[in-house]
C-alpha cells in the first residue's frame, strides 16, 4: 500500500472533488472482476472514485484496505459510500506536492 502525506492527500482530494465514480462495488461485494476493473481504471486515470453499495461502514473500510493492498494503491478519502484511491502511473499525469 502506498503512503501519502497529509498535504498530498489534501491535494488529491481537491483533484477528486469534481470526478464521478468510475467503478461500483455491487451487492456481490468486492469480486475478482471488480478488482480487475479498478486496476484498469487506476492505470488509465491514477485517481479514481469508487461507489460502494454496502450500507455497513466497516465493510466499506475493509474493501478500501483490501483494494489498496491488492493493487498497491493509496487510500485518499472515504466519504459515505464513495471511496477515493490513488496509484501513480508510469506516465505520472498527477504531480504530487512535496
Amino acid at each position: 500500500m502506498t503512503k501519502l502525506t497529509a498535504a498530498q492527500r489534501q491535494y488529491l482530494r481537491g483533484l477528486a472533488h469534481p470526478k464521478q465514480p468510475v467503478v461500483m462495488i455491487g451487492d456481490k461485494g468486492l469480486t475478482e472482476s471488480v478488482l480487475k476493473e479498478i486496476d484498469r481504471a487506476l492505470s488509465a486515470h491514477e485517481l479514481i472514485k469508487i461507489k460502494a453499495a454496502s450500507d455497513e461502514r466497516g465493510t466499506r473500510e475493509a474493501w478500501l484496505h483490501e483494494i489498496c493492498t491488492a493493487l498497491s494503491a493509496a487510500p485518499v478519502q472515504q466519504i459515505g459510500k464513495i471511496l477515493v484511491i490513488y496509484r501513480p502511473s508510469e506516465k505520472a499525469g498527477i504531480n504530487l506536492p512535496g
